[in-house]
């Protein structure tokens, strides 16, 4: 093809319509993760988006290519014209041809440099973010799947198709730097395509693919990045020849592969040849196998299609044969021969195991474990040594059931159940894990899709729990009937289980399955009611330690009073028996007589009080007794002598009435006495709360 101007004028063109190509597929991409929280789509729709430098440089070096053609076309008509002199006179005015060198060896490089600098430093900074969400725990699964689906099926089409395209031009010899145009074209198309295969797979299994494009594409944008660079230093290496079309260092070879394809196989026969070093292509064994390659691909065929007579099924499976569909018989474990395909097929059931969020995680297809089915809360994801308490939150939620109030029991009336019911509804949450077996691999492939037929069971299971709870109060749940309601949802979803998978004729077939166990456990109400609940324990808890502390006050009181707590006991008892009887029967004699002869056997306080009272009236008795003697004696003193009797009194009264007080004795003689007295008190530190001292003291 000539290097004309139109030819530059079509590539450049095309450069443009790729750039706004590339934009519309990057901003749908951005616009898509933004609106839905996608790390992944934003990651894309950035790596896609930096592919419009790809383009705009492109069309910038095709516009300069153009715009030197003309100058050249303009510069030989003008040689024609005025002939040579007037061509070398103006051989430095080629301003064109001085921008196309610039632009190819300065601004092109530039740009590349630019690009996988950008390419590298942002791949590394999502790479970093997207490391913490590949926890499960941590990913948020994207929302608006159909717009996903939509935005990247869309671009992974667009991208492949207008990839296509322009390798097919890069073909030509000057269009060549368009396989780098191509080559981002081709990006959009993979990221579209990854997206799409990630978001079915979410859906029909795990979501682990999503979760680790949110680190693949900064990978994959780390790779472009190097290879940008590793272009760029072998550029410098390589030598040059005069005309020749250098291709650009963020042509990425990589993507070339993807975006022609039949570019692989000449490039790899070309690796071998030159690795051996010599045309393998022309040798009699290559002419050979060419010649006789359909014979063989036909016999291939005939020897895999009659090797699809025998199947093997696992020692933990069970296979279905199908005969023309319809079902023919069941197999069990090791070698079986069947009529080839598609005559008879064998079909190893498949059973989704789901997790905590629902998403099918594994396809499984082992037919003798056990399985389980979360019917309503899921545990609690608390440490192995935290205790669960009703105010804990359930990471994924809580299912609630309907149960009667606590004041409708089995004997009232219908109008009154019916009343409660209206006014007062009670919920309760619980962890009913069901594990089941399935014992008939027939009645459960029939039973449905395998990613519902654990959706078909749970809702069964469901409902059969709802039918038994709502006969069941509150307290009956959280008391001593849960075994009894346990084991009749065991009952009850069994039944519901063998009710399933209806024939032609409308009968029940059963669904396989049989349940095993069904727990209840985790009972409790609203968290938002926990603290009511709280309150009445601790009342009832306050309640038991008075009672307990009254107890322990009464025994600690009895055992004071009296030494033994039976011993007090009984002595109340008859102290109480006494009060009802009339004083002076013998009945009440008897009475006092057992309550001094238990008082006699006391110890503690009462014998004390006893002895006390006992010491008292014999010091009392004693006392008196003194006295009146004393009195006798000086009945005998009066009789015996009344003067002196009297005079002895009277001093004895003077003595005390002059107890410590002064007194001055003198003589007849002195006529005018004089007495100082001094009033200060020296004795400071006297207690002034010391008792006088005691009669007779001098």
């Amino acid at each position: 093809m000539r290097a004309d101007y139109l030819n530059y004028q079509r590539a450049t063109t095309q450069c443009l319509i790729g750039a706004a190509v590339q934009g519309v597929l990057g901003l749908a991409f951005l616009v898509y993760g933004i609106r839905a929280g996608d790390h992944a789509m934003l990651t894309a729709g950035v790596l896609v988006s930096l592919g419009l430098i790809v383009w705009i440089s492109l069309a910038i070096l095709f516009d300069q290519h153009r715009r030197e053609r003309i100058e050249a076309i303009e510069q030989e008509a003008l040689t024609a014209n005025q002939g040579a002199s007037v061509f070398e006179e103006t051989q430095d005015f080629r301003v064109a041809a001085k921008r196309l060198a610039f632009v190819e060896k300065f601004f092109i490089p530039s740009v590349s440099i630019l690009l996988g600098v950008l390419l590298v430093s942002f791949g590394l900074w999502r790479f970093f973010q997207g490391q913490k969400l590949l926890d499960p725990s941590a990913f948020n699964a994207p929302t608006d799947r159909g717009w996903a689906l939509s935005v990247s099926i869309g671009a992974a089409f667009v991208g492949f198709l207008f990839a296509r395209y322009i390798a097919a031009m890069a073909k030509q010899g000057i269009w060549a730097p368009l396989r780098a145009g191509a080559a981002q074209a081709v990006l959009a198309s993979l990221v579209g395509l990854c997206v799409a295969v990630g978001q079915f797979v979410d859906v029909y299994g795990t979501d682990a693919f999503l979760r680790y494009l949110q680190v693949v594409f900064p990978i994959a944008g780390v790779v472009l990045g190097v290879e940008v660079f590793l272009n760029f230093l072998l550029d410098l290496y390589r030598p040059r020849r005069a005309g020749e079309i250098r291709p650009a260092p963020f042509d990425s070879k990589l993507l070339s592969f993807v975006a022609a394809p039949d570019r692989i196989a000449q490039s790899v026969g070309e690796l071998v040849n030159y690795q051996l070093g010599y045309d393998v292509s022309s040798t009699w064994l290559y002419r050979l196998l060419s010649r006789s390659l359909g014979t063989l691909a036909l016999s291939a065929l005939l020897v895999m299609w009659a090797l699809s007579a025998l199947t093997v099924v696992q020692p933990h499976q069970r296979g279905l044969v199908l005969r023309f569909g319809d079902l023919a018989r069941e197999i069990g474990p090791g070698l079986h021969v069947k009529w080839p395909w598609p005559i008879e097929t064998v079909e190893i059931p498949s059973y989704g195991e789901r997790d905590a969020r629902g998403v099918v995680t594994d396809f499984g297809r082992t037919t003798t474990t056990v399985r389980t089915l979360e019917l309503a809360t899921p545990s609690a994801a608390t440490d192995r040594d935290t205790a669960v308490l009703w105010t804990h939150d359930y990471a994924l939620g809580e299912v609630y059931y309907f149960v009667r109030p606590s004041t409708i029991d089995d004997k009232s009336s219908a109008k009154d159940r019916d009343s409660a019911w209206l006014n007062d509804l009670s919920l309760i949450a619980v962890e009913a894990p069901l594990r089941y077996a399935i014992r008939d691999v027939r009645k459960f492939d029939l039973l449905g899709h395998p990613t519902q037929r654990e959706n078909i069971l749970r809702g069964a299971a469901r409902r059969a729990v709802v039918r038994v709870l709502k006969n069941y109060g509150i307290d009956d749940l959280l008391g001593p009937r849960r075994l009894e309601a346990q084991a009749l949802i065991h009952s009850s979803i069994q039944k519901a289980f063998d009710e399933l998978n209806p024939g032609p004729d409308g009968t029940p077939r059963g669904s396989g399955v049989e349940v095993l166990s069904v727990g209840l456990i985790g009972v409790h109400p609203h968290k938002s009611v926990a603290p009511n609940f709280e309150k009445v324990v601790q009342a009832q808890q306050g309640a038991e330690g008075l009672i307990d502390s009254a107890r322990a006050e009464a025994t600690r009181r009895l055992i004071f009073a009296a030494g033994d707590q039976a011993l007090a006991r009984e002595l109340v008892e008859a102290i109480d028996a006494r009060e009802d009887l009339p004083s002076g029967s013998p009945e009440a004699a008897q009475a006092s007589e057992k309550i001094r002869d238990l008082l006699s056997r006391c110890d503690g306080r009462v014998a004390t009080m006893l002895a006390e009272a006992r010491g008292q009236r014999w010091t009392k008795h004693m006392g008196e007794r003194a006295r009146a003697m004393q009195y006798a004696g000086l009945i005998k003193s009066f009789e015996s002598n009344p003067t002196l009797f009297r005079a002895r009194m009277y001093m004895d009264a003077l003595r005390d009435a002059m107890f410590e007080s002064r007194v001055v004795i003198t003589d007849d003689t002195v006529r005018l006495m004089q007495v100082d007295v001094n009033l200060e008190d020296k004795d400071m530190g006297t207690d002034i709360f010391q008792a006088p001292p005691s009669e007779g003291s001098n």
